[in-house]
């Protein structure tokens, strides 16, 4: 692990910037956003694959925020731990009645005990993508969304680069229910480290709706909003997207309908969230998931070239702005 993290070292410095003032905008650029951070090379979502993302220089690196039981903004994917560490051998007896293990069930000092570990099936045991890094090596551990924001602003000032962050707050309606405000408590941390407006270099973004209108309306922020969509009914309603988020972020086969004579052929979507000033960033780009693709390239200039999608979400990054270098 000590080697690991001395030849990132090297690779983030040789990666330094001239231009320590520029902060990346949301202009016709199109936006990299390293998904889970680096996660088709090194586990998702650990500090490991956040500094191999930085060093791939992405425009934005990602967050997904769930809440521990005292009340610390843990970067992981879903609320449950059971996929992605070894909390049922360190916990055995801390599963609820459905018998997964949920992070707010356990103090940020309890999840520092667990190893985090290539995303896996709990039921099975079998590793998700079976030719990424090897499941159960490494010594892989959780963290705070604020050590990760010290980790990149760390960076940004030692490497002159200003690469931001992209947090998402996970299942705010579970939190609710389980009495605290993840939404409320992570746009303070935000606002903590300077991230207030829209030029601040950060996209805040959430799946649910009514949560992310929330986020503008009663909490009053002023920041650069992603309304992200998963269902098919919801690319209907993006006039009332507009009007309180800045973007959107579909499931790249929302964009794509179908080959026709050898050419893609696209849905509205993209004309249709343009025509009301709304961004799209769409997910999730992998080298390992091609779907109905040939090749990553042809994926990668199917949904950023020839739909136009304003950006896009990749476990690869390196490989989606090498492409675009093209």
């Amino acid at each position: 692990m000590k080697h690991l993290i001395v030849s990132l070292f090297f690779l983030i410095i040789s990666c330094k910037k001239t231009n320590n003032s520029k902060v990346k905008s949301m202009t016709d650029k199109k936006v990299v956003v390293a998904h889970r951070g680096a996660s088709g090379y090194l586990p998702e979502h650990t500090m490991e694959a956040k500094a191999m993302a930085y060093a791939m220089n992405p425009d934005y690196i990602e967050q997904d925020l769930v809440l521990s039981k005292d009340d610390i903004p843990i970067v992981i994917h879903d609320i449950y731990l059971d996929d992605v560490t070894n909390v049922s051998l360190k916990f055995p007896r801390r599963k609820r009645e459905d018998g997964r293990y949920y992070v707010i069930d356990f103090t940020f000092e309890e999840l520092q005990k667990l190893q985090v570990t290539e995303r896996f099936d709990p039921k099975n045991g079998k590793q998700f993508y079976v030719n990424r890094f090897p499941k159960g090596k490494g010594n892989f551990k959780l963290h705070s969304f604020q050590q990760e924001i010290e980790l990149i602003q760390g960076l940004n000032k030692s490497t002159g680069n200003t690469i931001g962050i992209y947090p998402e707050v996970k299942n705010p309606a579970f939190h609710h229910t389980n009495g605290k405000d993840i939404t409320k408590i992570v746009l303070n941390i935000l606002s903590e480290y300077g991230y207030k407006t829209k030029s601040d270099n950060c996209i805040f973004q959430c799946f649910d709706a009514k949560e992310l209108e929330r986020v503008r309306k009663e909490l009053k922020s002023n920041l650069f909003l992603i309304q992200l969509i998963e269902f098919p009914e919801e690319t209907k309603q993006l006039k009332h997207f507009a009007s309180y988020a800045d973007g959107i972020g579909p499931w790249y086969k929302q964009i794509i309908d179908k080959k026709e004579n050898g050419k893609w052929k696209f849905t509205s979507l993209i004309k249709d969230a343009h025509a009301l000033n709304l961004k799209v960033h769409t997910y999730t780009l992998r080298t390992d998931q091609l779907g109905d693709f040939t090749t990553f390239e042809e994926h990668v200039k199917a949904v950023l070239i020839e739909a136009g999608a304003d950006g896009c979400f990749t476990d690869f990054p390196d490989k989606v702005i090498n492409l675009l270098k093209k």
